[in-house]
């Protein structure tokens, strides 16, 4: 018991990872425990139809704010100047001012974004929605700045106390409204208690409006990568719900996000960890510097590694039976999603632990061409894979592309000095038999997904 407890205490690199990885694991699962609860509850007061329409919603807000991001948390933890005044503020002056824009930009959206969809809805719905994005301009840096240090655990409380009051929110507003209009007015209150709660309880300096020319001009020579990186993330994270909005129904596409909810959980774990933990000890550790520091970086890899491979099979064997339990009979198509989802997520997590290793060297440049690489790959998979085999091809599509992005990777990490390729030879062979046996275990309920 000493020797964890010395483990979890202490400033030092080791302590600090190990206390932002237990509270980064606490507090995903707590939120997706509260996420999958406000689910369960929605899916009963709501018709399938509104969460179709809400992922278009959510697929156009996530757009504008990628299509827009210049790295605003990147430069703040990576750079030397990450905990100067003039710079924080300097970068949250680019923040707010970015997201006056993307509230325009919504506006100026919804028409054309109806009549592409063929939902008039949107005309109103959007515009009201991107209220959060307007409020979230201004959350202060100093969330950031804890997440620099590893001082995640006053985040992680104020998160979750946020999450419960737009729980409660969401479910009153529905049970009153009975519309997909209580999930928008719930989404704007809880992103203004968002700020609000930062603004009020995490430490740091308050911030101004100023524009230092030498820090806008570091921000922006950083960002424009960044920039260009989540305009092809848009396309990893949402290329899905693009392209399939296009080709099904607002019901199978709300069905679709349920099972799509239920197997990111592993790989939206493990990418947390990873962009929490990983930028800050590739940036005090960098493994090309000596054979100790990538021999830490090893044993983390196979560490995260395995556990979330054993997250993906619990999905990926259950996913069926988990959504007959969970979910009426509306939804029972979502679980062979779940299942094919979890097992497609496989070639992901060979390369989860390499992406954020050119952030954490400043190189955004080499970030953005894996990015633009898996994106092409990606929506070029999905229109493929719907079109000759509808959703199921799409699914299918979307995990051929990882694989062919996989030298890519390799590249990178190469120039980086962090590739593993004993790492990447494990995590292959086990991946490829979970995915064998879980779509064998589930071959009737995934065969109903074809057209």
């Amino acid at each position: 018991m000493m020797g964890l407890n010395a483990k979890f205490s202490g400033d030092g690199l080791g302590a600090r990872i190990m206390r932002s990885a237990a509270l980064t694991v606490f507090g995903f699962g707590a939120s997706q425990a509260l996420r999958l609860a406000s689910n369960l509850i929605l899916t009963r007061l709501l018709f399938p139809e509104a969460f179709g329409v809400m992922v278009l919603v959510g697929l156009i807000m996530m757009g504008l704010a990628m299509f827009s991001d210049v790295g605003i948390g990147p430069s703040i933890m990576q750079n030397k100047r990450g905990d100067d005044r003039d710079f924080l503020d300097t970068a949250w002056t680019i923040q707010v001012i970015r997201s006056v824009l993307l509230w325009i930009a919504a506006c100026l959206l919804a028409w054309p974004m109806a009549q592409f969809y063929g939902v008039p809805d949107l005309v109103q719905l959007l515009p009201a929605a991107a209220l959060s994005l307007l409020v979230m301009g201004f959350i202060p840096t100093r969330y950031e700045t804890a997440n620099r240090h590893l001082m995640i655990g006053r985040v992680t409380v104020l998160d979750l106390i946020n999450q419960v009051i737009g729980l409660a929110l969401a479910v009153g507003l529905a049970f009153a409204f009975r519309s997909v209009w209580a999930l928008v007015i719930s989404g704007v209150i809880g992103s203004t208690l968002q700020v609000i709660l930062y603004m009020a309880f995490l430490p740091g300096v308050h911030n101004r409006f100023r524009w230092e020319k030498s820090a806008g001009a570091e921000l922006i020579k950083f960002g424009r990568w960044i920039f260009l990186s989540t305009v092809a993330g848009f396309a990893l994270s949402q290329g899905d719900k693009a392209v399939l909005g296009k080709f099904l129904s607002l019901q199978t596409l709300g069905i679709y996000n349920i099972g799509y909810f239920l197997a990111s959980f592993p790989l939206l774990l493990g990418g947390m960890i990873v962009r929490r933990l990983l930028i800050p000890i590739y940036r005090e550790k960098p493994p090309s510097k000596s054979v100790e520091n990538f021999a830490v970086l090893q044993k983390m890899r196979f560490t995260l590694s395995g556990l979330i491979l054993l997250t993906i099979a619990i999905f990926a064997f259950s996913g069926v039976v988990l959504v007959q339990f969970l979910y009426d009979p509306r939804y029972h198509m979502a679980g062979a999603i779940v299942v094919v989802i979890a097992v497609m997520q496989l070639p992901n997590l060979v390369a989860l632990t390499y992406d954020q290793s050119a952030l954490a060297a400043g190189d955004s440049h080499q970030f953005f061409i894996l990015a633009a690489t898996r994106a092409v790959l990606t929506i070029t998979g999905l229109v493929v894979g719907v079109v000759y085999a509808g959703l199921l091809g799409a699914l299918i599509g979307q995990g051929i592309a990882m694989v062919l992005a996989y030298p890519v990777v390799v590249w990178l990490a190469k120039k980086q000095g962090a590739w593993d390729p004993l790492h990447d030879a494990a995590v292959t062979i086990a991946g490829i038999l979970l995915g064998f046996c879980a779509i064998w275990v589930n071959w009737a309920a995934i065969i109903q997904l074809l057209p």
